[in-house]
């Protein structure tokens, strides 16, 4: 509690210094040039050196700076009012993580032109640039403060994580193992903290960090991703009536003389899609939605994929490149028209995102285009560690899950329940 009142103490003191170096030591032509020895490997200057491709590239490999916000989620048994507090704390949050990084980023490209920062020490350096050394020291602190923080935060995390995983079966059962004096899992924390400690000695921070920005994406898709599918789902209890329904539903008249079978059945389909009959999600509706959404996310990922790699030949007017964004653009609005005409579950879930099917659409696109601007490295570590873990999961995590399985009591409870009962200790 004393390290992390000390790292605010330190964090909160930059805050407030920062207004006072953007108006002591302000330097706007750092953001008007470039030297000419540096216009070949350093962007062309100004205030964007490297256009808004190097915008895009940066916010997929700074990603990372703006994960762990939805650990506020988890608190939604604690708050009074979830529905709106939950939401607002963490807009409230990024907000204000926004303003931090905004701010610093400013400051350190005013005291120091971009293309002289010290990419292995860029705050310390520019203290020392402007003549302020001891500044430079307690920057320095509080960046030692804030790492240890958040390594320990994110093996907290990682280590409950990997237990709960094996608890359930997904992992092998002894990373359940609980210590019977601290009632912590410190198989999965000694095991989590060995790879993490292998992955820094092995790998380069600049690739574990790629590897981490677009693993985090990759994850926020698929939740969103989630949320755009289980929106127009049935309810649980109603789809054994609704199967029997289908069952018994009278059959639509046969086409007309006049009319092929092939042109009827089209048309048929063509109706039910847009103009569903019911008011209430059935298993037809669910279905259709699932399957929308498996082909709106592949053309998602064609749009990102053309955008980044021909982005110049797109907005030139390229007739090929342009239309194929074209063809990409309407057949992903009339995905998610098809899916805006299903009917969504009657119940109200505690948190409803507004303007779907629009919202996840553009979220999921926002976050396959940022995962099109990493390197093709990044994309083959990612793969390998896919790789793995569908290993795992097929190979061990399917057949040993307490899902799919007749209950038993977990890895985690068994030792609890033997100290409960005489003898068994003895035994």
């Amino acid at each position: 509690m004393k390290k992390k009142l000390f790292e605010i103490w330190v964090t909160g003191t930059s805050l407030l210094y920062m207004p006072y170096f953007l108006a002591k030591y302000p330097d706007f032509s750092h953001w008007a040039g470039v030297a000419d020895d540096c216009l070949d490997r350093l962007g062309s200057g100004g205030f964007v050196p490297f256009g808004f491709d190097g915008i895009l590239r940066g916010a997929a490999t700074c990603f990372y700076g703006f994960i762990g916000f939805d650990v506020i989620a988890t608190t939604g048994e604690e708050a009074r009012n979830p529905q709106r507090s939950i939401p607002l704390g963490i807009l409230t949050s990024l907000f204000i993580c926004f303003l931090a990084y905004f701010g610093v980023s400013a400051s350190l490209t005013l005291m120091v032109p971009y293309y002289q920062i010290d990419p292995e020490s860029p705050l310390p350096q520019a203290f020392l640039h402007v003549g302020w050394a001891p500044a430079s020291y307690v920057v320095a602190v509080g960046t030692l403060c804030a790492l240890t923080s958040g390594l320990l935060g994110n093996m907290f995390a990682m280590s409950r994580v990997t237990y709960a995983m094996a608890d359930d079966g997904l992992l092998f059962r002894r990373l359940a193992r609980i210590h019977t004096r601290t009632h912590t899992p410190i198989v999965a924390t000694l095991a989590s903290g060995n790879l993490a400690a292998i992955m820094a000695l092995l790998f380069e921070f600049s690739d574990l960090v790629d590897v981490m920005s677009i693993g985090t994406l990759f994850a926020y898709s698929l939740v969103v991703i989630s949320v755009l599918v289980l929106r127009y789902q049935p309810d649980w209890h109603l789809q054994t009536n609704q199967s029997t329904e289908d069952k018994t539903e009278t059959p639509e008249p046969e086409a007309g003389p006049l009319e092929s079978v092939p042109k009827a059945g089209i048309l048929k389909t063509l109706k039910s899609l847009c103009d569903p009959i019911n008011t209430s999600p059935t298993l037809k509706s669910g279905r259709i939605v699932y399957g929308c959404a498996l082909l709106l996310v592949l053309l998602l990922t064609a749009l990102s994929l053309v955008l980044a790699q021909w982005p110049r030949r797109v907005f030139s007017g390229d007739p090929v490149c342009t239309t194929v964004a074209v063809l990409l653009l309407v057949l992903i609005a009339g995905v998610t028209v098809t899916i805006w005409r299903q009917p969504q579950g009657p119940t109200p879930p505690p948190f409803k995102v507004p303007a779907l099917p629009v919202l996840p659409v553009l979220s999921i696109f926002v976050n396959v285009h940022l995962m099109m601007q990493m390197t093709s490295r990044a994309w083959a570590q990612f793969g390998i560690w896919n790789a793995i873990g569908f290993a795992i999961y097929f190979g061990y995590g399917i057949r040993h899950s307490l899902e799919d399985t007749d209950p038993q009591p977990p890895a985690s409870n068994s030792q609890t329940l033997d100290k409960n009962i005489p003898g068994a200790e003895s035994s």
